[in-house]
């Protein structure tokens, strides 16, 4: 590690960190720079196993023993300031220990993501980072194999959504779709019976599925505010839902993926 005192909130090395509480400038900043952020040493060392080089870190003091044996290996520079400091530079308390730039991998092709996957989750144009990690970490948790997010859907990478997911988006095999729904007959083609959680008059129960279901499954899940459009439920081999009490028409997409990973994961391991 480079340990360099932070003298200026002007030094243009640590543009990268500067404003993250300004949405719009992450959003420019984050897809297009070939970066992400990784925040809490937790998450920097599960990206550092990953395989994903670190440019840069800012921290504080008292948490550079910790982050030793973190970059053991890697020539990174560390940023070392006061809280004070680094809040200046961030625009929020960094009570996690510290903030990383990690290179963003080369995402793989869709064939490559689910090759030898059993159980699989297509994120559709679902668009709140906070659920995007919600779910990362279910299907870290639960046992589904891939993760697969259409052109609309919210960065993976994203700050939020890697927090969320306490860094499971390190470690789950993800990658975008390039074409959706035009895309399902890939999965299909590779022998998944690809199923759509929608609200719908022919959808069959969880339970029902989860009893029958064949021995690979890719399951879809819907925008948080319309769910999934009628061309992709259409172009999906079966419709499936939660069963609900008390009037209550659905659940949230991550408590609705936690639901549902846990019934399928069970049952295609009997």
């Amino acid at each position: 590690m480079n340990i360099i005192p932070i003298e200026t909130l002007d030094d243009e090395r640590l543009s990268f960190f500067t404003h993250l509480t300004d949405v719009e400038l992450r959003r420019a900043l984050e897809p297009d720079s070939g970066l992400y952020i990784a925040e809490s040493s937790k998450v920097i060392e599960r990206a550092i196993r990953a395989g994903h080089r670190p440019r840069a870190v800012i921290t504080t003091e008292k948490w550079l023993p910790g982050l030793e044996s973190v970059f053991a290996g890697h020539e990174v520079d560390v940023f070392l300031g006061d809280e004070q400091t680094l809040e200046g530079i961030t625009g929020f308390h960094l009570h996690r220990g510290a903030l990383a730039s990690m290179e963003r991998p080369v995402l793989k092709s869709v064939a490559e993501t689910i090759a030898g996957a059993r159980l699989v989750v297509v994120l559709d144009n679902i668009i709140d980072h906070t659920n995007v990690g919600a779910i990362f970490r279910s299907v870290a948790g639960l046992g589904a194999d891939a993760v697969l997010i259409t052109p609309d859907c919210a960065d993976p990478l994203y700050r939020r959504s890697v927090r969320v997911s306490m860094g499971t988006v390190l470690q789950v095999p993800w990658t975008r779709i390039p074409d959706w729904p035009a895309g399902i007959t890939e999965l299909q083609a590779a022998g998944f019976n690809v199923a759509a959680l929608a609200l719908s008059d022919d959808a069959v129960s969880l339970r029902e599925f989860a009893a029958s279901s064949s021995d690979k499954v890719a399951i879809v899940f819907g925008s948080e505010g319309h769910g999934l459009d009628a061309r992709t439920i259409d172009m999906c081999d079966t419709v499936v839902r939660i069963p609900m009490a008390h009037g209550v028409d659905s659940l949230n997409v991550a408590a609705a993926s936690a639901v549902t990973l846990y019934a399928l994961s069970d049952a295609m391991d009997r």
